[in-house]
């Protein structure tokens, strides 16, 4: 019953009619039992005794009950993958069904004008290399000025040759052009010898891209920033240097060359040297897709940057395979693709590096070979797997990263006496230098080199270029030999073995080269006798998992 002056009733209960609802509820458990006794039901589970342990063979059978309980979980998964697959299907015909309910009449008539043709016609692979190189060759054919893009950090090994050959003999009075891009993370020393080398053979542009998206927002806010006469950093990353001169010398030579027609810039380049990085930079905005992943960009696209200015972008060069394993791993998308792993690409990395300049940078200890490396990075980062094991596939996947993308900092030298190739004659030199401002260029250079802030020579890491990439501008010019055999036999090979890096990681890499003779365990030098520590086989496809006596074995 409420009672007055309270909100809700009371949940207590007298003790009669507690006991009274107790003695009910086990006269009425009581008579379940005996229902079940009669029918012969019982809830009691027989306890599986298991196997004991004088049976014979009790090793085999619970290896087979083992094996039985696996089966048995593999097609439970198997049945719940099949119906998941079966629901993502299912959705799937739904929406493109509702979808083509919503499409619009003038739309529907439109693909039914087109002809039955183009319906069974498949949607082409943008992943694929005729693609790609199909759309690399639409951006060569549709330009009047070509843009190769160059990392400065390596920028030998950024230069394409077959690239730059095919632009020379499109003909069509087409420009020739480089950009030196990602300045701010090269040595100020090293840029300027660079600038000067590659002059001597094409005009050259330093370009220091925004890395961070160029909006409305991030404009307002430089305004309000320079207004109230704050001080404002500008080499941070989302300022850009030498876009304003380089948007004003594309913009000079179109009114020379051009009637009212705009002129064509195709920007083209290996991946991740940052095109559509420039492009962003130059019409700021964010018009272009940008990311750290290497192959972002698939089709070509037109960017409008001035009235009478069009820039294109392009998918990346695709890198032969017959380049060196080191130019591989940071020109190519072989570990995009999976077709490479991160670890190999590390260790060729390595290879090519002062390891003290690696610790440093790193700040990890010392270490024998990328294996022991990368356990220490993931350490460091704190990359661990379950149970505390070092993940270093992220470790490595996180190196490749920083030296793709634009974060790490490192060099390679300028030659000194560089000659001409074999596709630039003094006449094609000549030819490629008229219409351009040249003076403007090297103002401009000069004042995008005083604005940035570079790194210091000491925290940048010395790295060995490999020299020019080569590139496919056709699937049908892959070579089917083994990769890094055309660098083999170049010159260029036998110069970086005596170059100063090399000789400071041979003694680096001497766990990894000993590693190759497994069997080899001694080794002399001149009458001594020095033992080599074997690498001990961690992985566990050599280990037996079979307990079962081997009667084949005889004890003497």
């Amino acid at each position: 019953m409420k009672r007055p002056k309270l909100k809700k009733a009371s949940k207590r209960l007298s003790c009669a009619k507690r006991y009274k609802i107790q003695k009910k509820v086990r006269e009425h458990n009581r008579k379940l039992r005996k229902q079940a006794k009669k029918k012969g039901v019982s809830k009691r589970v027989k306890k599986d005794i298991g196997v004991p342990n004088s049976a014979p063979f009790k090793e085999e059978v619970l290896r087979e009950a083992e094996q039985r309980r696996l089966q048995i979980e593999e097609e439970k998964e198997r049945k719940r993958q099949a119906k998941k697959e079966e629901r993502a299907q299912k959705r799937k015909t739904d929406k493109e069904a509702a979808s083509k309910e919503a499409e619009p009449t003038a739309k529907k008539v439109r693909k039914d004008g087109s002809g039955n043709q183009s319906e069974n016609k498949a949607a082409p692979d943008k992943n694929s290399k005729h693609f790609l190189c199909a759309e690399l060759n639409k951006v060569l054919d549709a330009s009047d000025v070509v843009i190769e893009v160059l990392d400065a950090r390596d920028p030998l090994g950024c230069r394409c040759p077959q690239l730059e050959e095919a632009v020379l003999q499109r003909g069509g009075g087409k420009k020739l052009l480089l950009v030196l891009n990602k300045i701010d993370l090269v040595p100020k020393e090293n840029v300027e010898k660079w600038v000067r080398c590659l002059q001597q053979e094409l005009p050259v542009v330093a370009f220091k891209a925004s890395k961070q998206k160029q909006d409305g927002a991030v404009k307002a806010k430089k305004r309000r920033l320079v207004a109230s006469n704050e001080v404002l950093d500008r080499s941070r990353g989302a300022a850009s240097f030498g876009n304003a001169c380089f948007a004003e010398l594309l913009t000079s030579y179109a009114d020379k060359t051009q009637g009212e027609g705009s002129l064509r810039v195709g920007v083209v380049g290996f991946p991740n040297v940052g095109k559509s990085s420039i492009i962003n930079s130059i019409r700021e905005a964010p018009a272009c897709n940008v990311g750290i992943k290497r192959g972002t960009t698939k089709m070509m696209q037109e960017v409008h940057v001035a009235k009478n200015v069009k820039l294109i972008d392009s998918p990346g060069v695709l890198a032969s395979p017959s380049n060196p394993p080191a130019s591989m791993a940071l020109r190519s998308l072989q570990v995009e693709e999976g077709s490479e792993s991160v670890l190999e690409a590390v260790r060729n990395l390595l290879k090519q590096c002062d390891k003290t300049q690696i610790m440093l940078q790193y700040n990890v200890p010392d270490f024998r070979n990328s294996l022991e490396f990368l356990t220490l990075l993931a350490k460091k980062r704190g990359y661990l797997q379950k149970g505390d094991v070092p993940n270093t596939v992220q470790a490595a996947a996180t190196f490749l990263g920083d030296w793709t993308g634009p974060k790490l900092s490192y060099h390679c030298k300028a030659p000194a006496n560089r000659s001409l190739p074999p596709y630039l004659s003094d006449a094609v030199v000549t030819e490629m230098q008229n219409g351009w401002n040249l003076h403007k260029i090297k103002t401009g250079n000069e004042e995008t080199l005083k604005a940035v802030r570079f790194p210091n020579q000491a925290s940048s890491i010395g790295f060995t270029s490999k020299g020019p990439t080569a590139g496919l501008l056709s699937v049908t010019d892959i070579f089917d030999g083994k990769p890094g055999a055309a660098a083999t036999e170049g010159g260029g090979e036998q110069n970086d073995e005596n170059s100063e890096p090399e000789q400071a990681n041979e003694d680096s890499n001497k766990t990894e080269k000993a590693a190759e003779p497994q069997g080899k365990t001694l080794k002399k030098k001149k009458g001594s006798v020095r033992f080599q520590s074997v690498p001990i086989d961690t992985s566990f496809s050599t280990a037996n998992t079979d307990d079962a006596y081997d009667f084949n074995i005889d004890f003497k």
